[in-house]
């Protein structure tokens, strides 16, 4: 009985299929188990050839995916619109140099399931943050900008209560006690040597920060603006009026409670220098008010009106009964304030009054007399 002959491969053949199979072994396992350990597993909803196609484009550009587009840039802010395309955000980070190549990071991303994640709003990033890490860092909502606001005239107190409402992840008792104790003269050397407490130099406006900004980060980006205003210049200014910096902003702090106009605020700098000059008191509400503090029937820091027993407060911010400048600032003034100090106008004036019209303007006299004169009927 014959045997039929059992086939065969030739030799090559059978190595050509054997390396046939290491490739496709090295395909189907291999390549997305290094995109895996390398970065993360992917979306579990993406299927099989979805997952090995974008596992091949991020080990091809794991380079640009894994290194910064400048370990040395400064953080950019990125607004992203309501519906706005992946692309779109990928082609205009790609512009201003926070990533390499827009389309491996899209790569990134729908392997991630990341493309589903970004979120519109406002965003610090920075180009020392790899494209991985940028991606990972805009995941989190504590990433995205807010705007913190401080009201030209505010005390210490009224931006601490501001704190929570505005998102900020800073404590307000901690606020308050960092700029009321310590070495503060240590935060910033141009502050001067000799304050208490940083009421004054929180230069009012409004702040771009991250909702993980941290106390000393806020502060410091605060003053660090006042002294964008009080420049040397306006020092010297200031010591043209016969103040340091300290005083000056005292009297800035004045002014800004006392005028409601800001192109008066040069009229009402050179009252309270005239008075200083001659040693008469200042007489100012706002001292007052500063010394009352909050009050509770007015649900304000800033009782109006005073009455008679208000102006007999025994404090040294009463400047009805005690001569020269108060202790310390008495709020926070705005970069006019502040500039109407150093640059007030020259005159005669020794008094000054609301107008009777409610206006907001203030009528200016040189007299006592004058002044009874400008009363309201």
């Amino acid at each position: 009985m014959s045997r039929k002959k059992r086939s065969c491969l030739p030799p090559f053949l059978t190595i050509v299929l054997i390396l046939l199979i290491g490739v496709i072994t090295v395909v189907i396992i291999k390549i997305p188990a290094d995109a895996a350990s390398i970065f993360g597993e992917p979306f579990a909803r993406h299927s099989f050839l979805e997952r090995l196609s974008l596992s091949v484009s991020l080990l091809n550009h794991q380079q640009e995916l894994l290194t910064p587009s400048d370990p040395f840039g400064q953080p950019v802010s990125l607004t992203i619109a309501s519906g706005e395309s992946v692309a779109s955000i990928a082609n205009r980070m790609q512009q201003i140099g926070l990533i390499a190549d827009a389309g491996a990071w899209i790569d990134y991303l729908v392997y991630s399931g990341l493309d589903y994640q970004l979120q519109a709003g406002s965003y610090r990033l920075s180009p020392a943050l790899s494209p991985v890490d940028i991606a990972a860092f805009m995941q989190d909502p504590k990433s995205r900008e807010i705007t913190f606001s401080i009201l030209p005239g505010w005390r210490l107190e009224e931006i601490a209560a501001s704190l929570p409402a505005s998102g900020l992840e800073i404590d307000s008792h901690e606020f308050i006690l960092m700029s009321q104790t310590g070495e503060l003269a240590s935060l910033d050397a141009r502050l001067p040597g000799s304050i208490s407490t940083l009421e004054g130099f929180y230069m009012p406006g409004q702040y771009t920060v991250t909702r993980a900004v941290t106390l000393q980060e806020l502060v410091s980006s605060m003053i660090d603006r006042f002294f964008g205003v009080v420049t040397i210049e306006v020092e010297q200014a200031f010591a043209s009026q016969g103040l340091n910096l300290e005083q000056a902003v005292i009297l800035a702090s004045i002014v800004e409670r006392e005028a409601v106009l800001a192109e008066e605020m040069p009229l009402i700098s050179s009252v309270f220098l005239n008075r200083l000059a001659v040693g008469m008191r200042l007489e100012s509400d706002p001292t007052v008010q500063y010394a009352l503090g909050y009050d509770h029937d007015f649900d304000s820091w800033w009782k109006v009106p005073l009455d008679g027993d208000d102006l007999a407060i025994n404090s040294t911010y009463n400047t009805y009964l005690y001569s020269g400048l108060p202790p310390t600032p008495i709020c926070n003034p705005g970069a006019e304030a502040l500039l109407s100090v150093a640059q007030p106008e020259t005159t005669a004036y020794y008094f000054f009054r609301a107008a009777c019209d409610d206006s907001g303007h203030h009528l200016f006299a040189e007299t006592y007399e004058e002044h009874l004169n400008n009363g309201c009927d």
